[in-house]
């Protein structure tokens, strides 16, 4: 479980969020561009420090403004789906994969190499270079890297927003499919309706930098008719 209750001031814009993430599934958090939605995720990862607060993994803080614990991104046990994929143009789609694994002790590998390949149908796309893919490929391959480092929560920061609606079409039961066989909890951030619809096992809605609702995705159905 990820529970998150953060202040951050950025220039004149306030965050002031808390919500938790529960095991297993997905969490939407939701809302328009400029809600705060990234910046939160971001303190979540550790890449944005927040002013105050306290972000919990599994019981165990990786921050607390009063203790003064402020664990760095890589003790943080997170996987990390960026946007744009971020994947390294000089390794081929293998040692993509494989570089995050070499970063986790092998006593906490819960996710195989094998297993994750299979998931997300990568097998014929081992010996490609990232310059070679598709977009919808990438953004696979970046997903495969953060599950290989077998995070205790899936953070993925609107990893769909860069395709067009054929190739998201493509990702989302990939998607579906690797909640279904290894159980991490993700927290999701967009702002399509459609994602939050087809993904989402709960929604954080963020606007203006506070969460105004936390509940089922069906809530954006009542919202939209």
């Amino acid at each position: 479980m990820l529970e998150v209750d953060v202040q951050k001031k950025l220039g004149s814009f306030l965050i002031n969020v808390a919500f938790s993430v529960k095991m297993p599934g997905i969490t939407a958090l939701f809302g328009p561009s400029g809600a705060g939605k990234t910046s939160v995720i971001n303190m979540v990862a550790g890449l944005l420090k927040p002013d105050q607060g306290q972000i919990s993994v599994n019981g165990n803080s990786v921050f607390d403004s009063q203790l003064g614990i402020d664990l760095p991104p890589n003790r943080r046990r997170l996987g990390y789906v960026f946007q744009d994929g971020r994947l390294f143009p000089h390794l081929s789609v293998k040692s993509n994969l494989t570089y995050g694994m070499k970063l986790t002790n092998k006593d906490g590998q819960r996710v195989s190499f094998d297993k994750a390949v299979d998931v997300l149908d990568l097998g014929k796309l081992l010996c490609r270079r990232p310059a070679k893919l598709s977009g919808g490929e990438k953004q696979r391959v970046a997903i495969g890297r953060a599950l290989l480092t077998s995070p205790s929560v899936l953070l993925m920061d609107e990893p769909l927003s860069s395709l067009d609606e054929a190739r998201k079409a493509e990702i989302i039961p990939f998607v579906l499919r690797m909640q279904k066989e290894f159980m991490i909890p993700a927290l999701y951030v967009s702002h399509s309706t459609d994602e939050i619809s087809l993904m989402a096992d709960h929604v954080v809605v963020v606007q203006s930098g506070e969460v105004s609702f936390t509940g089922k995705p069906d809530w954006l159905s009542s919202e939209k008719s």
